[in-house]
């Protein structure tokens, strides 16, 4: 598992930037939000892992391309950061403003 920029603080993505990324592969989106969050609208492409088992679900975040994790408004994923940090995980990088953030820009969920 990689970062997607070598430096140890944290980068904060804008959700055309994350579109981008996503549709070119260069990037794995997770989704740090609730299953039932997940399950009623999501970003095509994210993988959920819960921040409330993050640490346990942790093996399911891909290793084979820079990670880029989200919320619902940048919240939880500004936490799941810091618990990556903690768990020696090199992830850095979110996007500003969630999902929310996403939908404003006019960009495409799933449900």
């Amino acid at each position: 598992m990689f970062s997607l920029f070598k430096k140890t603080a944290t980068t904060t993505l804008e959700p055309a930037r994350v579109h981008e990324l996503l549709s070119s592969s260069t990037i794995a989106l997770v989704d740090v939000r609730e299953p039932g969050e997940f399950g009623s609208e999501r970003i095509p492409g994210a993988i959920n892992v819960p921040l409330s088992r993050f640490a346990d679900e942790a093996h399911r975040i891909p290793t084979d391309k820079p990670v880029v994790l989200h919320c619902l408004s940048g919240g939880r994923s500004k936490t799941a950061l810091d618990l990556c940090a903690r768990l020696g995980l090199p992830i850095d990088t979110h996007m500003g403003g969630g999902i929310s953030a996403w939908k404003a820009a006019g960009l495409p969920t799933a449900r």
